[in-house]
């Protein structure tokens, strides 16, 4: 039925021309209130069950290829995951293996095997802290009081949003601040292992770029951020014996946090294509090394694919 309806908007012709990229993070277990972005692994199937019914679900790098040399099939989608969470090797990969499906995954190398990303462990912490007011001033962060569920979620995303541009040194101080006021809080690993990584690229999933420490590239020198993507580059290669080809820019906001010299960078260091997180489709004219990606945001499998294919044909 959804199939018929793109062809009658046009996209059997435009599906050809363009590609859609969607975008995933973590995948949780069940809901979680504090992570409300987040899709849970039923509703992950229920997006994957959509994809196989009424798009072509197609590898990254071939999706590229075929783009370019126009074999590319009507309603094109590619699936890709940010930052290396082991949710990808533990909820998602089961799921895209059963369906047939493939991914891409592009990992922060400096969070393997136990290092979980500083937004994680501020929301973690935040989640255990006992009802308080919580007195950030000396790192220059105000005070912030926690009554209830809904405090701890606006105190969670307010610091995450005000430390994300800040320096490393800057996000550690009040990481360690807050998992102090936490106390002995329950710490589960959250990113994938080498034994995870190896595993997911014995089974179909693309390995891919996303630097060393996932840091904002404009804040950074050129000469850290090219290093960044080498030395993530090199150890992934090392961990699959497979060529990484693909990089995604941390953030990748084009502008704010990235901008024309990483693009280079990502193309003199190696890599083939390069990802941000512009939210549009991909034709044969986009540049390879600012390629968008994003994902609709629709809590129905109906609205789900109807946004797909707005955007496939606009």
């Amino acid at each position: 039925m959804l199939r018929l309806f793109g062809d009658q908007l046009g996209l059997r012709k435009v599906g050809n021309e363009r590609l859609f990229i969607l975008i995933y993070h973590r995948i949780l277990d069940k809901p979680d209130q504090m992570l409300t972005s987040e899709p849970n692994v039923d509703t992950f199937r229920w997006q994957m069950e959509a994809l196989v019914r009424n798009f072509n679900v197609i590898p990254l790098s071939s999706a590229l290829e075929q783009l370019q040399n126009g074999t590319l099939p009507p309603r094109a989608v590619s699936i890709t995951f940010d930052d290396g969470y082991r949710s990808t090797h533990d909820l998602a990969l089961p799921i895209v293996k059963e369906l047939n499906l493939s991914a891409t995954v592009f990992i922060a190398t400096s969070h393997l095997d136990g290092s979980n990303m500083w937004n994680d462990r501020i929301i973690e912490a935040i989640r255990h802290i006992q009802p308080s007011t919580i007195d950030l001033s000396v790192i220059g962060l105000g005070v912030h009081t926690i009554n209830n569920q809904s405090d701890r979620v606006t105190v969670a995303d307010q610091l995450v949003q005000a430390v994300k541009y800040q320096t490393s040194e800057q996000r550690l101080a009040l990481t360690h601040r807050l998992e102090q006021l936490a106390g002995a809080a329950p710490h589960e690993e959250l990113m994938l292992s080498e034994a995870m990584i190896k595993n997911l690229a014995n089974n179909g999933f693309e390995i891919g770029g996303h630097t060393v420490t996932h840091p904002i590239l404009l804040n950074i020198s050129e000469e850290e951020g090219k290093k960044e993507m080498i030395q993530c580059k090199q150890t992934l290669e090392a961990i699959t014996g497979k060529p990484v080809n693909l990089f995604a820019y941390p953030n990748g906001k084009v502008g704010l946090d990235y901008d024309q010299r990483h693009a280079q960078m990502a193309k003199e260091v190696g890599y083939s294509a390069a990802f941000n997180t512009s939210i549009d489709a991909v034709s044969k004219n986009t540049d390879p090394y600012q390629i968008p990606r994003g994902c609709p945001w629709d809590k129905s499998p109906l609205m789900f694919q109807l946004r797909l294919l707005r955007w496939l044909g606009q």
